[in-house]
């Protein structure tokens, strides 16, 4: 494999139905390619801890204050970065995460309406790292819902939230994006899976021609 002196993350973030997953196995088939160490993980998750909160999180029986969900996430998200994300990136690793702070912004800032002060200190002390880029997927919430009844099974905690909850967590995205020019890039995934494959793998080649 090849290292490289700094390590990059990039996150992909986008609300319910947006295609996210599709959208890494591209990107990751993409960067390995390029014979670059990738770890792809996951937020909540990718330690063991991460994984026991992020049932507890989704799990539908639970009522969880918006309080605790966001403290939640970050407890998370600080193991997250200390056991997987910082050791990866210091040996020059690329890491592609689904979902990470930005998350927070939109789900327990927008949609939960905690003040993004509360968020943004938690992030400055629990997470202390930004990605280098990060993909927003933007759907409509009606669209994203459409394809989540079209995969069936049961829905989580958060997927059960009412559609004006998702509308702000959208809005919170978007706003993020406009903020952070330099860091996002905005996927529209309303097209087809192909086209939305398409575009980001261009955002992703042109991020590996500066980065490689």
């Amino acid at each position: 494999m090849k290292a490289h002196a700094r390590g990059r993350l990039i996150s992909v973030e986008g609300g319910e139905g947006a295609g996210k997953s599709s959208a890494m196995a591209a990107m990751r088939a993409a960067i390995v390619a390029r014979g670059v160490e990738l770890v792809q993980t996951r937020e909540p998750g990718g330690t063991p801890v991460g994984e026991a909160i992020r049932q507890l999180l989704l799990d539908p029986a639970h009522g969880i204050v918006a309080e605790s969900e966001l403290l939640l996430m970050f407890a998370a998200r600080a193991q997250l970065v200390r056991e997987v994300i910082a050791p990866a990136l210091q040996r020059g690793a690329w890491v592609l995460t689904d979902r990470f702070t930005d998350a927070s912004f939109a789900y327990q800032g927008g949609g939960r309406g905690i003040d993004e002060a509360h968020i943004a200190e938690l992030e400055r002390w629990a997470a202390a790292i930004k990605p280098d880029l990060t993909l927003l997927l933007d759907v409509d919430v009606q669209q994203g819902h459409a394809r989540l009844a079209g995969r069936g099974g049961d829905r989580d905690r958060i997927e059960r939230e009412r559609e004006d909850f998702f509308e702000r967590v959208r809005a919170a995205y978007r706003r993020r994006a406009v903020a952070e020019p330099q860091r996002f890039r905005v996927i529209d995934a309303s097209q087809a899976r192909e086209a939305v494959t398409a575009a980001v793998l261009a955002v992703l080649d042109e991020a590996l021609s500066r980065w490689t």
